[in-house]
């Protein structure tokens, strides 16, 4: 496997003026040999080595590159990788080297919405954003081929493997599901994404859920039964409050010995309070003007 190996190259504003001295000199040298010639009937071949040092060094001047913050230039030389120079500026390394530019920003990607089975095997939408950037931009660039197109799709297999591993709602108490857990689901989205990525030397700061509801076929059907579950559980709530309230009533009339009432009453006065606690409309109380009993 391809690890990144740093290197450090010249700062191009030091070589840059030694580059112009020698090219004013190398073209004084070719003109006074031209003269030489020209006067002296000399040989020509100071001329031609001059001339040939000459076009070395302007060969020399492809050895200049700038390079952004957070910017890399992977270096190669005759398809062997050289090296990584990650220093921004202006630089100066081998002009024979094919320069390979690399952004180390981060990058996010919204990826498409995808349609999948979840534990229980009901059809849901599910997209995810995920938040990257390159570390290693040997195995960026030497390990997969596009490591960017490689990080998305990798991105959505992690999310459908997800998705197939818990419930889009929670039916149980502590159960973890994909709506209502939604910290858990993006931390193991996150590793998950990570071990898959690992190869391309990218690393995954965060993995988060953007989109998710029930197919549409079933969409339609699971909103009926979320409303049925929000009422069975409201009715639950004020059950167990009512039963409350009347325990607690009847605990004080016998405490304060206001009415002493025999079991039939209580089931009686228990039936009555319990319909007035849980019915959906207001009671219309009937009064005796009789006696009790």
């Amino acid at each position: 496997m391809f690890r990144e190996k740093k290197t450090v190259q010249l700062n191009g504003w030091v070589v840059l003026p030694l580059l112009i001295a020698a090219i004013i000199a190398t073209v004084y040298a070719c003109v006074l040999s031209v003269q030489s010639i020209s006067s002296h009937g000399g040989s020509p071949v100071g001329f031609v080595l001059w001339s040939l040092l000459l076009a070395l060094e302007f060969f020399m001047i492809h050895g200049f590159f700038t390079l952004e913050p957070n910017e890399a230039a992977v270096l190669l030389l005759l398809g062997k990788y050289m090296g990584t120079e990650k220093t921004s500026g202006f630089r100066y390394t081998n002009p024979l080297y094919r320069r390979k530019y690399i952004s180390l920003r981060v990058r996010n990607f919204d990826g498409e919405i995808l349609k999948v089975n979840d534990n229980r095997g009901n059809p849901i939408e599910i997209s995810v954003i995920v938040v990257w950037r390159v570390n290693d931009t040997a195995q960026a660039l030497f390990e997969v081929q596009h490591y960017e197109e490689y990080v998305r799709m990798q991105s959505e297999s992690a999310v459908r493997h997800l998705a197939t591993q818990y419930p889009y709602d929670a039916h149980e108490p502590g159960e973890v599901s994909l709506r209502a857990s939604l910290d858990e689901i993006s931390d193991g989205l996150g590793k998950e994404i990570q071990a898959r990525v690992e190869r391309a030397g990218v690393i995954v700061d965060e993995a988060r859920l953007n989109h998710l509801a029930y197919a549409q076929e079933i969409a339609s059907a699971m909103l009926q039964r979320q409303q049925a579950e929000a009422i069975i559980a409201a009715r639950q709530k004020i059950v167990d409050g009512a039963v409350g309230m009347v325990q607690m009533a009847l605990a004080r009339l016998n405490e304060e010995g206001v009415l002493e009432l025999d079991e039939e009453r209580k089931a009686s006065m228990v039936s009555n309070l319990m319909v007035v606690l849980c019915g959906e409309r207001a009671v219309m109380p009937v009064l005796n003007t009789g006696s009790l009993y």
